[in-house]
């Protein structure tokens, strides 16, 4: 789910902490304190220098592979660091609004990457910070409260269009309006809006319309106003819904995110590894795939192709960080295509990548399959 937890703030010193120290070692800039405060300062100082990987630029660029909720607390600060980062989220959530989504228009889940774009857009000014209030909405749980404020919004006289200004409004009308069509062209699904996100409702609709998950990524991050220095990349750039599963040590198969992963109920309690709310699952996880959606046999393996986008930053930048989430729903769904990713890897980098596997393990909630 992608806007349940943002993870404490023990995970949130330690990881900037642990990237400064990575990231500007060889420039002699030593940490004097990890509060939020002082990093940000010392992180100023820090930008003065030159990154390794283009000298012309004083921002180190990061790829980052994390989940679509535990990261996000880290994405605001980081931005006062560099904005050169390229995040790579997976694209087979299937839960929430994205999973209503899915199942009524198909194509890849859209969540997490709505809600790393909504992290990264601007708030400068009282039209960016309207038009992030608007697709950074929910509607309500109840059903008909939900449908009922959705045809406000889509017919543009909700208070959330206060503060967007014609074009903006247009634009993004436009696209929900399509998502609408959609949805009616379909009349043997009946799609629910309970606590739906405005911002997956008018991805859907872009991605729908271009047929093309990239170009929907684009024009959101436009109408969003992302710094263009950062990227948002699916680890896998499809229109195909994509569908996770694993094999247990047992043999069992588990099909679909939710099902392997925990739930969560958004506390922010410390973890106590002798009790969980979550059941155990039969074994331990011995791997994890991607699975069909069409077809008879929906247990069938199947292996998409790596975002050459993903692959193209993996020898251009000059850390790569595996970033806070559940390790294996958020971290795993993008290393998959092991050979893909691992050849077009330096020496230097794959050190870099073993240090930073410490940051996988500093999100307060169990994933259950440990």
């Amino acid at each position: 789910m992608a806007d349940s937890l943002l993870g404490p703030s023990i995970s949130f010193t330690f990881t900037l902490t642990f990237t400064r120290h990575l990231l500007f070692e060889k420039r002699k800039i030593r940490p004097r304190c990890s509060s939020r405060k002082s990093l940000t300062k010392s992180m100023s100082a820090a930008t003065h220098c030159r990154c390794f990987s283009n000298p012309t630029h004083t921002q180190p660029s990061l790829l980052v592979f994390s989940g679509g909720t535990a990261f996000n607390g880290v994405v605001e600060e980081l931005k006062n660091i560099t904005t050169r980062v390229a995040h790579v989220l997976p694209v087979s959530d299937d839960g929430g609004s994205t999973a209503e989504i899915v199942r009524v228009l198909g194509g890849p889940a859209v969540g997490d990457i709505r809600s790393r774009c909504l992290r990264l857009s601007d708030e400068s000014t009282p039209e960016a910070l309207a038009v992030r209030r608007l697709l950074g909405h929910r509607l309500p749980l109840h059903p008909q409260q939900a449908k009922s404020e959705w045809y406000n919004i889509v017919e543009g006289e909700h208070s959330l269009w206060k503060g967007v200004s014609k074009p903006y409004r247009e634009t993004i009308r436009a696209f929900l309006s399509y998502f609408q069509n959609e949805i009616l062209r379909r009349p043997n699904e009946s799609f629910c809006f309970s606590n739906g996100s405005i911002g997956n409702f008018f991805f859907a609709g872009a991605r729908v319309f271009f047929q093309s998950l990239d170009a929907a990524i684009f024009l959101f991050s436009r109408v969003s106003d992302i710094p263009s220095e950062s990227q948002v990349l699916p680890v896998i750039s499809t229109n195909d819904r994509l569908t996770l599963g694993c094999e247990l040590g047992d043999g069992t198969v588990i099909r679909g995110q939710n099902e392997i992963s925990h739930p969560t109920n958004g506390s922010m309690e410390p973890v106590k590894k002798e009790r969980s709310a979550v059941p155990a699952l039969p074994s331990r996880i011995k791997r994890v795939f991607y699975m069909s959606s069409e077809g008879s046999n929906l247990l069938h393996e199947v292996f998409p192709t790596a975002n050459s986008a993903v692959l193209d930053q993996l020898n251009a930048v000059d850390c790569i960080i595996y970033a806070m989430g559940s390790l294996f729903t958020s971290i795993c769904p993008s290393l998959v295509s092991p050979y893909q990713f691992w050849s077009k890897i330096h020496f230097s980098m794959f050190m870099s990548i073993l240090m930073f596997h410490a940051l996988l393990f500093f999100y307060d909630n169990i994933d259950h399959l440990f």
